[in-house]
C-alpha cells in the first residue's frame, strides 16, 4: 500500500472571511484566507424576495420592445405578382443535327 504524498495540499483556513459588496461578512472554511464577492445570500434577489432590475445600456427596454413586437398579431403583406414574361423554347443542338 502506497502512502499519500506529503506537502502537496494547499493550506486550509477554517475561519476564512467572505466579504460581500453589500457589507455582509461570512466565515467559512476555504483554502483562500479572504475573498471578496459582488453578491451574497443577504443581497441576492432570489433569497431576499426583492426584485432588482439592472439596466445595462437599455437592455431591459430593448427586451420589452422585442417582446411587444412578437406578441403583436402579425399582418400579412399582400404580394403583388408581376406577369410572367414569355419564354422562348430552347432546342438543343443535338436535336437539330438529327
Amino acid at each position: 500500500m502506497k502512502a499519500m504524498k506529503k506537502n502537496i495540499h494547499p493550506k486550509y483556513f477554517p475561519n476564512a472571511k467572505i466579504i460581500c459588496a453589500c457589507g455582509n461578512v461570512i466565515e467559512a472554511g476555504s483554502t483562500i484566507e479572504e475573498m471578496k464577492v459582488e453578491i451574497c445570500s443577504a443581497c441576492h434577489p432570489f433569497y431576499t424576495g426583492k426584485k432588482k432590475t439592472m439596466d445595462t445600456a437599455g437592455r431591459v427596454d430593448r427586451f420589452k420592445k422585442i417582446a411587444e413586437k412578437k406578441s403583436a398579431p402579425k399582418v400579412k403583406k399582400e404580394r403583388i405578382r408581376k406577369p410572367k414574361a414569355e419564354t422562348k423554347k430552347v432546342v438543343s443542338k443535338k436535336k437539330l443535327k438529327k
